[in-house]
C-alpha cells in the first residue's frame, strides 16, 4: 500500500484552512451581534435568523453536497464552495440591512456545507495507509478546534478597531489562497459510475434535517410546544419518505447499503451520542462564565482556550495511541475520561475555586472526547468504499450536527426546568411581575433585570438566579457523565472487531 509523500502532507495543510474558517464563522458572529444590532436594527426574529441560518443550512446541505462531490469531483466542489464562501463573506461584510445579512449568511451556510465532506473525502483519496490516514483525520479535526479557539480572539481584536463586517472579511484571503493552491496540490476524484443527481432526494434531505433541527432548537429555547413537536414530526416523516425513495432509485443520494456495515453504523451512533454530551456542555460553560462569574465575552473566550488547546493536543496524541490499542478500547477509554471531566463540572458548586474546577473539567472532557471524534470519523471514512467517501463524510458531519442539536435540546430543557424551579422558589418580594417573568426565563434575562432594580433587590435576585443556574448546570453535567459511561460501554461492544493499525 503506497504511503503519502510531501505533496499530500502540504495538501493536507491547504485542506485545513477552510475547515478552520468553517468553525470560526460559527463563533465570531456572536461577538459582533451588539454592534451590528445597533447599526442594522434588526427585529428580534431577524436577529435570530441572522445567528441561526448559517448552522441550519450547513446541517441541511451536507448530505447533498457530499454526494454531489462524488459525482462532479471533490476538488471541483471544494473550489466552487471556496469561491462562493469568499463572495458571500464580502456580501455579509457590507450588508446594509438585516434581510441582506440573512441572505448572505444563508449562502455562507450552503457554501460551508461543501467544505467538510469535500476535504474529508479528499483525505480518503490522498492517504491510503491506515496509520497515515488517522493522522490526517486528526489534523483535519484539529483545524476545527483551532478555528473555534482563535475565532473569538481574532473577532475581538477586529471589533476593537474596525466595524462589525470585518469579522467576515478574514475569510477572503484564506479562500483566495485555497483557490490558488488547491488545483496544484489536491488530487481530483469522482465516481466514474455515479448517475445523475436526484433533485427530489436532495430537497427531501434538506427539508428533513432542517425541520428536525429547527424543532430541537425551539425546544432548547422555549421548552416543548406544538410548533417544535410538529416540526420534528414533519422532519421525521419527510426523512422516512426520503429513505423509501433511496431504496427505489438506481442512483440514490445515499447508498443505504453503507448502514449494513456494522462498524459504519456503530461509529455514527457513538459519534451522535458523544456530541450529544459535548455541544450542550460548551454552551452552558460559556453561560456560566459570563452570567454566573460575571466575565466579559473576551475573558470568557480566553478561559475557553485551555479546553481548545487540550482538544488540539489530544488530536496529536490519538494516532500514536491507536497504533498500540484497538480503536474500540481507545474510544471507550476516551469516553470514560470525558465522564471524569463531566464529574468535575458537576462539582463546580461545591468548591471554593469554581473557575479552576470549571477549566479543569472542560480540559479533561475535551481530552477524552478527542479520540472519540477522530476515530469514529476515521472508521466511517474507511468503512465506505472510495467512490462513496463524499457521502460517508457528509453522513459523519450530519451525525455530529444532529447529535449537537439533540444534546442542546435535551440538556437545555433540563437546565431550563431546574433553573425556573429554583428561581421561582427564591424570587425576592417586591419584583414587578413582568421583571419576574423575564428573570424566570433565562439566566441572561435575570442578569439584565437585576441591573435595572435597586441595589439590594437586584443583588438578591442575581444571587438566586446564579444559584439556580449553577444547580442546573451541575445536574446536566452529572447526566452527561452517566451518558458518557454508557457510550464507552457501547463503543467497546460494537466496535471491538475494528482492528488496530499495524
Amino acid at each position: 500500500m503506497s504511503k503519502a509523500g510531501r505533496r499530500e502532507w502540504i495538501g493536507l495543510a491547504v485542506i485545513a484552512l477552510p475547515c478552520m474558517l468553517y468553525s470560526m464563522d460559527l463563533t465570531v458572529l456572536n461577538l459582533a451581534v451588539p454592534s451590528l444590532s445597533a447599526e442594522l436594527r434588526p427585529s428580534a426574529a431577524e436577529l435570530l435568523w441572522i445567528v441561526d441560518i448559517y448552522g441550519f443550512l450547513v446541517a441541511g446541505s451536507l448530505i447533498t453536497m457530499g454526494t454531489l462531490g462524488d459525482r462532479i469531483g471533490r476538488r471541483k466542489l471544494l473550489m466552487i464552495g471556496a469561491a462562493a464562501f469568499g463572495a458571500a463573506s464580502v456580501a455579509a461584510a457590507f450588508s446594509t440591512s438585516a434581510a441582506t445579512l440573512i441572505a448572505s449568511r444563508a449562502l455562507l451556510g450552503v457554501a460551508a456545507a461543501t467544505l467538510a465532506p469535500s476535504t474529508l473525502s479528499l483525505i480518503r483519496n490522498m492517504f491510503h495507509d491506515p496509520a497515515q490516514r488517522t493522522v490526517a483525520v486528526s489534523v483535519w479535526i484539529m483545524s476545527y478546534s483551532a478555528g473555534a479557539a482563535i475565532g473569538p480572539l481574532i473577532g475581538g481584536v477586529l471589533l476593537e478597531h474596525f466595524w462589525w463586517g470585518s469579522v467576515f472579511l478574514i475569510n477572503v484571503p484564506v479562500m483566495l489562497l485555497l483557490l490558488v493552491l488547491g488545483p496544484i496540490l489536491l488530487p481530483e476524484f469522482r465516481d466514474p459510475g455515479a448517475g445523475r443527481m436526484d433533485l427530489v432526494s436532495a430537497a427531501q434531505s434538506l427539508a428533513a434535517v432542517l425541520a428536525v433541527i429547527y424543532g430541537l432548537k425551539r425546544i432548547a429555547e422555549g421548552g416543548s410546544g406544538w410548533i417544535a413537536a410538529a416540526s420534528i414530526v414533519a422532519g421525521a416523516a419527510i426523512g422516512a419518505a426520503f429513505l423509501r425513495r433511496q431504496r427505489r432509485l438506481a442512483d440514490p443520494l445515499i447508498d443505504l447499503r453503507l448502514f449494513r456495515v456494522p462498524a459504519f453504523s456503530a461509529a455514527l451512533a457513538v459519534n451522535i451520542l458523544g456530541f450529544l454530551t459535548t455541544f450542550a456542555a460548551f454552551l452552558f460553560i460559556a453561560q456560566y462564565l459570563q452570567s454566573v462569574l460575571g466575565l466579559s465575552p473576551l475573558q470568557a473566550g480566553l478561559w475557553g482556550l485551555p479546553s481548545a488547546l487540550a482538544f488540539i493536543a489530544g488530536s496529536m496524541v490519538t494516532p500514536m495511541i491507536v497504533r498500540r490499542f484497538p480503536p474500540a478500547y481507545v474510544i471507550a477509554g476516551g469516553m470514560t475520561i470525558a465522564a471524569a471531566g463531566f464529574v468535575l463540572l458537576a462539582l463546580v458548586d461545591d468548591v471554593a475555586s469554581p473557575l479552576a474546577m470549571l477549566v479543569a473539567g472542560s480540559v479533561v472532557f475535551s481530552v477524552g472526547l478527542t479520540p472519540v471524534v477522530t476515530l469514529t470519523t476515521d472508521i466511517v471514512l474507511t468503512a465506505a468504499p472510495p467512490e462513496r467517501a463524499g457521502a460517508a463524510s457528509a453522513l459523519s458531519e450530519t451525525s455530529s450536527e444532529f447529535g449537537g442539536a439533540l444534546g442542546i435540546a435535551v440538556m437545555g430543557s433540563i437546565v431550563t426546568a431546574i433553573y425556573r424551579g429554583g428561581v421561582a422558589s427564591a424570587l425576592p418580594a417586591g419584583i414587578p411581575p413582568e421583571a419576574a417573568e423575564i428573570a424566570r426565563g433565562t439566566i441572561g434575562g435575570a442578569v439584565s433585570v437585576a441591573e435595572q432594580l435597586p441595589g439590594a433587590l437586584g443583588a438578591e435576585l442575581l444571587g438566586s438566579a446564579r444559584d439556580a443556574f449553577t444547580h442546573a448546570f451541575g445536574a446536566t453535567a452529572a447526566i452527561s457523565a452517566v451518558i458518557a459511561i454508557g457510550v464507552a460501554a457501547l463503543a467497546a461492544a460494537l466496535l471491538r472487531r475494528v482492528p488496530a493499525h499495524a
